[in-house]
């Protein structure tokens, strides 16, 4: 059984520019991800065609503009890259998109490649600016309560109740941070001081349900913006994640949401696990990271965060018993079962796999070693510091240089995810023909491609179906074409 779906992530990162000049941070991320270093796709424009996120889960459209900007400012917004995903600006930061995914370990390898990019580009971005100037940060806040998102996306059957999707969903994403979150050190909401807690995100959520991703942030976000054939799919887009660091947490964050989602198209439910505050409820859990904390559920009935999760996790041991699963599936089951079970005994004892653990044991060992608290400048500086893309001075690549966190892909998997798409979904099409055909690219986006024919007539190509594109169907019509006509001829036949 395959619990696999298509699965890929938005990362927003936080820029910090050393010039008394720069103050626009709009056009630091625009310099920023124009020196993406391979020249392939620099023509092509991002197609918003078929984008609307006004669209929303509970049948209507809100008010509002649709962004349509004009062919050259969307050439300086966009840069489609040849591994099937995109580089460019959403607000003021530069963002990075995975290709489409069918499994957790992809993720993790599509997910680290964007880092390499986005730090090929800033060093690039450096040397046209004559020194080492700008710094990249994979986090969620500035510490000046601005908050910059990480969203997943999950391709989930349309039969599935808006009704049940936060029933079912809510407790799940309120907890699940326990082993997702990347740590903060200090607190951006009015709710109480904390030194350290457990989400980078969970200060800045107001609602339980909206549209918005920037203002009132809501537990589930409704934007119904599937990228595909809309009659069938629906699209999860997931706001409450923090950006993480470690592959392994990254690994467990996405595996164990897809394998959720899975239970909840078969139609499980949890009776009597409505939490009653699930607002109150994140940022609670958020900062107990002794993890004793219990939060109220709607019946009255407390639970702590790993009790929620437990019954999450036995609800799945229960569905796959006497199922036969795949191998990557079977490896998320395990790790969350381990994690669990560590997290219920003793949070550092993850502090390995864990991200928030990580970071915690790496400011506890400074701060002994320093006599210092948790208000000191430095710890602040350390907790961003953690999240430094540069692989020679970010603090979790000197752990990970120095075998200290625990590694899910290798560097060369890596490597490959930078310069080429998946093999088993649309994405491999599109990275493919941008390889192959970079001057023919008019315009692409998720669910399309559009060529510019030898006539000077743009021809789209649709890709409403993920799992179609894949290497196995269309390898031979890009190897056989020597032309853009070529390509098309072929795909008509």
């Amino acid at each position: 059984m395959m619990l696999n779906r298509i699965i890929g992530t938005e990362t927003e990162f936080g820029l910090a520019v050393k010039d008394s000049d720069s103050i626009d941070p709009v056009s630091n991320s625009m310099l920023l991800i124009n020196n993406y270093p391979y020249s392939l796709s620099s023509k092509a424009l991002w197609d918003y065609e078929n984008e609307n996120p006004l669209l929303d889960m509970r049948g209507y459209e809100v008010e509002g503009e649709r962004e349509r900007p004009g062919i050259e400012y969307n050439r300086l917004l966009n840069k489609l890259l040849p591994n099937g995903g995109r580089l460019y600006i959403d607000g003021a930061h530069p963002e990075y998109s995975t290709p489409e995914c069918t499994n957790a370990r992809d993720l993790v390898i599509y997910e680290k490649a964007g880092e390499r990019i986005m730090n090929q580009c800033r060093r690039l971005a450096c040397r046209a600016k004559g020194g080492e100037k700008i710094f990249v940060y994979k986090n969620n806040t500035d510490g000046k309560g601005n908050s910059y998102g990480y969203h997943e996306n999950y391709l989930v059957s349309r039969a599935v109740p808006f009704s049940q999707i936060i029933s079912f969903l809510v407790p799940f994403l309120v907890t699940r941070q326990i082993y997702a979150g990347a740590g903060k050190v200090g607190s951006e909401s009015r709710e109480g001081k904390v030194s350290y807690q457990i989400s980078q995100r969970a200060d800045f959520f107001e609602s339980l349900v909206d549209l918005n991703t920037m203002v009132k942030r809501p537990i589930i976000n409704t934007r119904d913006e599937p990228h595909a054939d809309r009659t069938k799919h629906r699209r999860l887009h997931i706001i409450v994640g923090d950006s993480n660091m470690s592959e392994y947490t990254t690994f467990l964050k996405v595996g164990v949401t897809s394998i959720v989602a899975s239970l909840m198209e078969e139609g499980l439910s949890l009776a009597g696990m409505e939490l009653d505050d699930p607002v109150s409820a994140i940022k609670e859990i958020s900062r107990d990271t002794t993890l004793k904390k219990r939060v109220r559920m709607a019946d009255g009935r407390e639970f702590t965060a790993v009790e929620i999760q437990q019954e999450y996790l036995e609800m799945t041991h229960g569905f796959l018993a006497n199922r036969e699963i795949d191998p990557i599936s079977k490896e998320i089951f395990n790790r969350w079962e381990y994690v669990l079970g560590g997290l219920a005994k003793d949070p550092m004892l993850l502090s390995r796999e864990i991200d928030w653990i990580i970071k915690k044991e790496l400011l506890l060992s400074y701060m002994e070693k320093k006599g210092v608290g948790w208000n000191d400048s430095r710890i602040a500086m350390m907790d961003l510091q953690y999240h430094d893309i540069r692989e020679d001075k970010g603090l979790y690549y000197a752990l990970e240089k120095d075998g200290y966190v625990e590694r899910v892909v290798s560097a060369s998997d890596i490597a490959v995810g930078e310069e080429s798409p998946p093999v088993d979904t649309r994405a491999y099409f599109r990275g493919m023909c941008l390889k192959k055909f970079p001057k023919d690219i008019y315009a692409a986006s998720w669910s399309s491609i559009l060529f510019e024919a030898g006539d000077q007539t743009i021809k789209r190509v649709p890709l409403m179906e993920p799992l179609k594109g894949t290497e196995a169907l269309t390898k031979g019509i890009i190897e056989g074409s020597s032309t853009i006509e070529e390509l098309l001829a072929r795909l008509a036949t």
